[in-house]
């Protein structure tokens, strides 16, 4: 059980915001106080027909807008990315922000893959993301050239040469509930980001239950690390005293989801420089 709950953003990088705004965000939240800033990462789906933001850019102009925060994807789906382009952004990214980095990883959606010719089914997607963390964590952390021959990629005799700070970015893997499948996946890399139908918020019990699936795999497994586990939530402001009856069910983030279908960036940026919720 951790002993604290740390606190995020999370914002989509749609709703015509660009990576300069991400960055001015991103520098608020670190000045008000929050542990992390975490963004959307999708090239197809712009439900407002306003743009998106190239993920990997806005991630550049967070790293450069901040020194304290963590951040990164939440969450990239896999199968739509090259592993040796992604472990070289990753490395950069992780260089450049001086070892901040966190890799939130998914499923992903079919609107993001079917109509350029990405695997759409969800099996065939699951397939490639459990091949791609594979081959991504041998690109990023292998101390030799890295062979691979798998269902999807072929690599023969890569090496890298990863500048990354952290000698293990760490990885979370986001999953439905109650689908055990992803758990269990994330159950072998470093947090969970579990996320109920409609984005609910789970109660303390939900999410306890939620948790303890993957601390009963890394058991069986012979993981001891710290793990990270995500609640994916609104908070009604700074004395919000939800958030810590979490703590006793297994979570070490709290993260704040706003979405510009519903926020505006006035909204956003009010709620943010208000703080992160602390309770009575």
């Amino acid at each position: 059980m951790a002993d604290q709950l740390r606190t995020a953003v999370c914002l989509p990088t749609f709703g015509g915001v660009d990576a300069g705004a991400l960055g001015d965000l991103a520098a608020g939240t670190e000045a008000a106080g929050w542990d992390g800033f975490f963004v959307w990462d999708h090239v197809l789906w712009d439900p407002l027909d306003r743009g998106l933001v190239d993920t990997t850019v806005a991630l550049t102009a967070i790293a450069l807008a901040t020194s304290r925060v963590r951040f990164g994807p939440l969450v990239t789906p896999l199968a739509r990315r090259r592993p040796w382009k992604l472990a070289r952004e990753l490395s950069s990214l992780d260089e450049l922000s001086g070892g901040r980095l966190v890799l939130g990883v998914g499923n992903g959606d079919e609107i993001d893959f079917a109509s350029v010719g990405d695997p759409s089914p969800a099996r065939a997607r699951a397939a490639v993301l459990d091949e791609s963390l594979d081959l991504l964590r041998h690109l990023l952390e292998d101390p030799g050239p890295v062979t691979h021959h798998g269902a999807t990629y072929s690599v023969e005799g890569v090496h890298l040469h990863p500048r990354s700070v952290q000698p293990r970015i760490p990885i979370w893997v986001a999953g439905w509930w109650p689908h055990r499948r992803p758990l269990r996946r994330a159950a072998r890399y470093d947090g969970v980001v579990p996320l109920w139908p409609d984005f609910a918020l789970p109660t303390p019990s939900e999410f306890a239950e939620c948790v303890e699936v993957v601390r009963v795999a890394r058991v069986e497994a012979g993981l001891t690390e710290p793990f990270d586990a995500l609640v994916w939530a609104r908070s009604d402001g700074r004395d919000d005293p939800r958030p810590r009856s979490y703590l006793p069910a297994g979570a070490t983030w709290w993260v704040e989801a706003f979405d510009f279908r519903r926020d505006t960036l006035d909204d956003i940026r009010r709620r943010i420089d208000a703080g992160p919720p602390v309770g009575p």
